[in-house]
């Protein structure tokens, strides 16, 4: 699982009920839309999250329509578990390099 989808799924575990659109989560996530879409879609073709299309006339809102997305009851689940693996490899791979930070050796 690349930073860039653990970026994402944490940011959608803060409140899993709740819908974000995707331009909300590249904000909290500090990454940009070409990056969030595709792993948005993956997600969502796993059948992590749930989206659905803003019900709003794009004339009247003066901007276009957005796509609303939240985890799924099995998705937030999976997410979790996911994390905690990512984090338990980090930290196993940091045991056996201890002088590694970020990739760059001290």
């Amino acid at each position: 699982m690349t930073p860039q989808t653990q970026a994402v799924l944490r940011v959608l575990l803060v409140k899993p009920a709740e819908e974000l659109y995707g331009l909300q989560i590249c904000s909290l996530a500090e990454l940009p839309s070409g990056t969030i879409h595709p792993i948005l879609a993956r997600l969502e073709s796993a059948g992590w999250l749930e989206s659905r299309w803003e019900e709003v006339d794009p004339g009247e809102a003066g901007r276009p329509r957005r796509r609303y997305y939240r985890l799924s009851p099995d998705g937030a689940e999976r997410a979790r578990i996911a994390l905690a693996a990512a984090s338990a490899k980090r930290s196993a791979l940091r045991a056996l390099r201890p002088g590694l930070t970020g990739g760059v050796t001290a």
